[in-house]
C-alpha cells in the first residue's frame, strides 16, 4: 500500500483490466439532427485522407463530410488503398505480422512466414559514408536537410517527367505498358534516393531502406497499378518477370504483403466468407521448403511453436478445397549481391494436398504440396538449366565457342547456335577497347586528384562535381538516371582501379552468350538476371571519320557501326536530364567490323531494354570518349539484349532503310 495526494491508499496488488489500444471501439460524435447536438457536442472534424475508392465503393461518413448534407463531387476526396509501410525506423523487435503488414526486414530461425528477408542490396552503401574522409563530424552539408531534400527531388520527377496519378482504370486493373511504367519510376526514383543519402553520413542505429522508402512515396502519390487483388494472372505481368525488391511486387500487385509470404483476400460462400491464397513467395531460405521444377512444397506460417491453422495457413487449405489459382514468385540468391535476392514470377500452380509434420525445429508445421499448371513458359526451370551450365554439371546445347573472347574479358562468353548448322558469324578479331585511328579533338578532361577512392558527397573531387556533385553510379554498378554524357576517372586521375567511378572500366559483370537468333542473324543475351540501371558493356572497335563510314556504307559493309551522328529518341522509360539525345562532345563512329566486343553483336529493337550513354573518362593528354551500354528495365535471364540504332540524319537518308524484325508491338517496321 502507498498513500496518494489527496487520494488515499493505493492498493498495487489489484490487477487493472487494460485492453491493447488497437481493440479500442472508436468514439464518433453524432451526426447532426441527432439528440448529442442538442447537448452542444461538436461534430466530428478530420482530414479526407488521399487516394481513391475502390470501384463501387461510396464515401462514407466521417470522410465523405456531414451525413444527409449536399457535398460537391470534387469534394470527396478518395481513400488510399495503399499497404501501410513501417520503414524509417531501425529494426524493432518481431511481431507476429498480420497479411499485408510490413515488419521486421530481420530474418529468424524456424518457419517464421510473417518474416522474410528482402532482396535489399544498397546495406553496403553505408560502408562507404562512415569512410568519407572529405566532411567534417557535425558539419551541415550542401544538401540540406534529407527529409526535405528527398521530398524536392520527388516533386521534381513527377513534374519534370509528368507523371501523374493512375485513373481508376489504370489503379486497379493494370496493363503491359502501366506494369513496366510503374516499375521503371519506382527504380529511377529508388536509385535517386541511394544517390542523395550516399552523400550524408550515416545515422548510427538507423536502417536505411530506399526501397521502402520509394514504395511508400508512390502509394501514397496513387502511383501503383493492379492494386485490386484477384485470383490468378495479374495484367500486365508475365511469367518469368524478375523483381529485386518485394516492394516492386506490391506497387505492380503481384504479391501485396511486404513481408509475409503468403497472400490472401475473402471471398463470400452462401452468408459466409473465407479466405483463400491468391500468392506465395517462396525464398528457399526455410529449411523445410522443397523445390522442384513443376512443383513445390511450401511450409506454413508459424514461429518455432506449432503452427495453427489460421491467415495464411488457413487461406492455403480453403485453397486446397476450392482448387482455386495461386501465383508462385520464387525467391533466388542474386549473384551481383550475395546478401539479396532476385524474386522470379513462375506462374500459376494449385495446391494438390496438405499434412502436418514434424519440422526440423521440432515443432509441428502445415505441409503444403503444389503443382505448377501445365502449359505455361518455362521461368524457374530455365533458371535452374543455366546453374547446371554454370556449375559444369550439364552441357549447354549447340555450344561452337565456350570462350568467344579468348582469355580478353573478365566472365566467358559463349558462342551457342541451337537454330542450325552454321559454325558462327564472319572471322572478326575479339577486343574489349575502343581504338583511335588518328588523335581526338583537344580540349580533354583532366580528372580527379583523389589519393584513395572517389567517395560520395567529396566536394574536393573534380570528377564528382563535373557530375553535378554527385557520383553517376551506385553500387553494382547501377546508374542513376541517363545524362547528356558521364565523367569517369581515368588515366590522369589518382584515384585506383577500383574507384567506383570507373565502372565503365572493369570489364563485364554478367556472364552473357552469343547466340543464333531465329531470323536475325547473331544476338546476345545474358545467363544472369540484369538490374535496371545496371551497367552491361562498352562498344568497342575502332573510331573512324565520316568519310569513312560513309564508304562503309556505300559498300553494306556496315553491319557493326555504331554511329553516335545518328538521331536517338529519348528513351521513353528512362527519363534522364535531359529531353534530347546524348550530347557528344565530337561526332563519335566507331567500326566493329574487323575488331570488336561483345556489343558487336547487339540488334536493334523498336522498344529496346538497352540505352547507350556517353562516357568521357579523366585524361590530360587528350579525349576519351567511350559509349557504355545499359539495362533500361530489368532483364530476365536467356532474354536477348536490344537498342535502338537511331535514325540518320536528312542527308544520309539515301542510304535505304531495312526490315525490322524486332516483333515489338509498336515497331517501326523498318531501321537504318
Amino acid at each position: 500500500m502507498e498513500e496518494s495526494a489527496g487520494e488515499g491508499p493505493i492498493d498495487k496488488s489489484r490487477v487493472l483490466n487494460v485492453k491493447p489500444l488497437r481493440t479500442l471501439t472508436p468514439v464518433f460524435s453524432s451526426p447532426p439532427n441527432s439528440s448529442s447536438f442538442s447537448h452542444g457536442s461538436p461534430p466530428f472534424v478530420c482530414v479526407p485522407p488521399a487516394g481513391p475508392f475502390p470501384p463501387g465503393v461510396s464515401p462514407f461518413f466521417p470522410f465523405s463530410g456531414i451525413p444527409n448534407q449536399s457535398v460537391p463531387s470534387s469534394d470527396h476526396t478518395p481513400i488510399s488503398s495503399a499497404v501501410p509501410i513501417n520503414s524509417f525506423r531501425s529494426p524493432e523487435p518481431l511481431r507476429r505480422a498480420a497479411n499485408g503488414n510490413a515488419g521486421s526486414s530481420r530474418r529468424v530461425n524456424g518457419n517464421n512466414r510473417g518474416v522474410e528477408e528482402d532482396g535489399y542490396s544498397e546495406d553496403q552503401t553505408q560502408s562507404l559514408q562512415s569512410k568519407n574522409q572529405k566532411r567534417k563530424k557535425g558539419s551541415r552539408d550542401k544538401f540540406g536537410s534529407p527529409d526535405v531534400d528527398t521530398d524536392v527531388m520527388v516533386e521534381n520527377i513527377f513534374q519534370s517527367y509528368n507523371l501523374v496519378q493512375f485513373e481508376a482504370a489504370q489503379l486497379y486493373d493494370g496493363n503491359k505498358d502501366s506494369v513496366g511504367y510503374v516499375l521503371l519510376v519506382y527504380n529511377l526514383l529508388r536509385r535517386q534516393i541511394v544517390q542523395l543519402e550516399d552523400t550524408k553520413e550515416a545515422t548510427s542505429g538507423q536502417t536505411r531502406r530506399p526501397d521502402l522508402k520509394t514504395a511508400n512515396i508512390l502509394m501514397t502519390k496513387g502511383f501503383r497499378t493492379n492494386a485490386k487483388k484477384r485470383v490468378g494472372a495479374v495484367p500486365g505481368v508475365e511469367i518469368g518477370d524478375i523483381f529485386f525488391f518485394r516492394m516492386e511486387l506490391c506497387t505492380i500487385g503481384l504479391h501485396a504483403p511486404s513481408m509475409a509470404g503468403i497472400d490472401y483476400m475473402s471471398v463470400k460462400i452462401s452468408q459466409d466468407e473465407e479466405p483463400i491464397a491468391v500468392s506465395i513467395v517462396s525464398s528457399g531460405g526455410y529449411e523445410d521448403d522443397v523445390d522442384g521444377d513443376d512443383g513445390l512444397i511450401y511450409t506454413g506460417q508459424g514461429k518455432e511453436m506449432d503452427q495453427k491453422l489460421e491467415r495464411g495457413n488457413l487461406a492455403l487449405e480453403k485453397s486446397l478445397h476450392r482448387g482455386n489459382d495461386i501465383r508462385v514468385i520464387r525467391g533466388i540468391r542474386d549473384v551481383g549481391n550475395p546478401t539479396g535476392k532476385v524474386y522470379m514470377y513462375d506462374g500459376l500452380y494449385r495446391i494438390q494436398e496438405s499434412w502436418v509434420e514434424k519440422g526440423k525445429s521440432g515443432s509441428n508445421v502445415f505441409r503444403y504440396k503444389l503443382g505448377r499448371l501445365p502449359g505455361q513458359p518455362e521461368a524457374y526451370k530455365t533458371w535452374k538449366k543455366i546453374q547446371l551450365w554454370k556449375d559444369g554439371t550439364t552441357t549447354r546445347f549447340g555450344v561452337i565457342l565456350p570462350d568467344l573472347t579468348s582469355g580478353c574479358e573478365t566472365l566467358p562468353v559463349s558462342l551457342v547456335n541451337d537454330v542450325d548448322n552454321e559454325k558462327g558469324p564472319a572471322y572478326f578479331t575479339y577486343s574489349p577497347n575502343l581504338k583511335y585511328s588518328k588523335p581526338a579533338p583537344k580540349d580533354p578532361f583532366v580528372g580527379c586528384a583523389c589519393n584513395g577512392a572517389c567517395l560520395p558527397g567529396n566536394e574536393n573531387c573534380d570528377c564528382i562535381q563535373k557530375n553535378g556533385g554527385y557520383l553517376p553510379h551506385i553500387v553494382n554498378a547501377v546508374i542513376v538516371s541517363q545524362k547528356s554524357v558521364i565523367y569517369e576517372c581515368g588515366p590522369s586521375c589518382q584515384c585506383p582501379p577500383t574507384c567506383r567511378n570507373r565502372v565503365s572500366q572493369g570489364g563485364l559483370r554478367v556472364r552473357l552468350e552469343v547466340f543464333k537468333t531465329k531470323d536475325k542473324g547473331w544476338g546476345l543475351r545474358s545467363w544472369d538476371p540484369i538490374r535496371a540501371g545496371a551497367f552491361i558493356c562498352v562498344y568497342a572497335g575502332e573510331a573512324v571519320d565520316d568519310s569513312k563510314a560513309q564508304k562503309l556504307a556505300g559498300e553494306n559493309e556496315d553491319d557493326h557501326i555504331f554511329d553516335g551522328t545518328r538521331t536517338y529518341q529519348p528513351v521513353e522509360f528512362m527519363p534522364g536530364d535531359s529531353n534530347n539525345a546524348p550530347n557528344l562532345p565530337f561526332p563519335l563512329i566507331i567500326n566493329a567490323r574487323n575488331a570488336g566486343n561483345v556489343a558487336r553483336f547487339i540488334n536493334h529493337s523498336c522498344s529496346p531494354n538497352l540505352f547507350w550513354q556517353p562516357v568521357l573518362r579523366g585524361n590530360s593528354k587528350e579525349f576519351d570518349l567511350h559509349i557504355a551500354f545499359y539495362a533500361i528495365r530489368h532483364i530476365p535471364p536467356m532474354i536477348e539484349l536490344t537498342c535502338s540504332y537511331g535514325m540518320v540524319p536528312p542527308e544520309k537518308a539515301d542510304r535505304g532503310k531495312r526490315k525490322c524484325l524486332c516483333g515489338s508491338p509498336k515497331c517501326r517496321g523498318f531501321f537504318y
